[in-house]
């Protein structure tokens, strides 16, 4: 008689996680240039642009990130005349909110250059962000893989003469777990071409500049980046971020978000990253032993007195091929179908363990 169910023991059960990585480069050229500005989608409210590796009204378009700018209300900078200033506050807010959360006394904690908010530490209070889209990251950034190269350059046309290079380069050892949205790495500026960066504001060849957070897909970049030697990381004079001349202060202070990011995007040379995957897996070890499933319950298989087999050949020794293997539940509900590459011959003298994976 052909076998119908075998039990799966607790034994015969196992579970695994495995993480997958994939890179993901983005072209300097794809965010400023080889489109057009098609690939740029603005928005009325002008807190921020979305960017995308095609033409955004294209159904083949993907979102990539998001840039935007914004300040905390103890800023130098806050003034009410400033063009959009309390929504920049606002932008500046919420993400703070996101990644550090509020203190003792209710109050939205600041973006800390690293990391160690109890200290009281070098507060990041004029910052530039970058959110990026999900499906780039999947499940996070994979600490360590970070990589923004910038052009600093202060001339607009030859921006990317000089370039900066951050990175997460302590990201694998050193992040951080003290943030409501998951871990966090702190990011490093170094001179890339040329030396834009003075040499009083480095440790060993870098200046913290920043933080990545790896699950929420969230880069903040303290805007001291773009700015002038006296407040900023030491260019000569301040960067000119736009065509018309407007350094970064001015940007962040008497134009819309929508130009800031636009001058961003411009100093983009590349981004890299490597995404993580988390897949979990059940593997099911299904044993067949020597006594089992040697026949067929197919009304064909036996033809007069004989058991007809593959091939046509007929015997009177019991044989089977198995094809296919289902996973029940315990009221016998099929849950799963797991088809072999080619059918595998049963008799009484073969035993058999299939494994079978579930990934989810």
């Amino acid at each position: 008689m052909a076998n119908t169910y075998s039990p799966l023991q607790n034994t015969d059960i196992a579970s695994t996680k495995t993480l997958l990585h994939e890179a993901i480069p983005i072209t300097g050229t794809i965010v400023s240039g080889t489109y057009g500005g098609n690939n740029v989608k603005t928005y009325s409210h002008g807190m921020f642009q979305s960017y995308y590796d095609y033409p955004y009204l294209s159904s083949s378009a993907n979102h990539i990130f998001d840039i935007s700018e914004g300040y905390s209300s103890v800023s130098g900078l806050v003034n009410t005349a400033n063009s959009q200033n309390s929504k920049k506050k606002n932008v500046y807010n919420q993400l703070a909110q996101l990644g550090f959360g509020y203190d003792k006394n209710g109050t939205i904690e600041r973006f800390d250059e690293d990391g160690d908010i109890a200290s009281g530490g070098t507060k990041i209070n004029e910052a530039v962000f970058f959110t990026f889209s999900r499906l780039l990251i999947k499940d996070e950034i994979k600490k360590g893989s970070f990589a923004l190269t910038l052009g600093a350059d202060p001339a607009y046309a030859t921006a990317h003469i000089s370039q900066i290079k951050i990175t997460d380069k302590d990201g694998t050892s050193g992040y951080k777990v003290n943030s409501p949205v998951g871990e966090y790495g702190i990011l490093y500026a170094s001179n890339s071409v040329g030396t834009q960066i003075h040499s009083s504001k480095l440790t060993d060849g870098y200046a913290k500049c920043g933080l990545i957070y790896y699950q929420a897909g969230i880069m903040v970049l303290t805007a001291s980046v773009f700015m002038s030697a006296s407040s900023g990381f030491g260019v000569d004079i301040p960067l000119s971020m736009s065509a018309g001349g407007l350094n970064f202060e001015q940007l962040l202070t008497g134009s819309v978000t929508n130009d800031g990011a636009t001058a961003i995007a411009h100093r983009i040379n590349n981004l890299s990253f490597n995404n993580t995957t988390e897949l979990n897996s059940t593997i099911y070890f299904c044993r067949i032993n020597h006594n089992e499933y040697n026949y067929s319950s197919n009304p064909t298989y036996v033809s007069g007195s004989e058991i007809r087999v593959k091939g046509g050949i007929q015997s009177n020794n019991p044989v089977s091929y198995i094809s296919t293997v289902g996973l029940y539940s315990s009221d016998n509900q099929l849950m799963a179908v797991g088809k072999l590459s080619e059918p595998l011959r049963k008799d009484p003298t073969i035993e058999y363990t299939l494994r079978a994976r579930l990934d989810y």
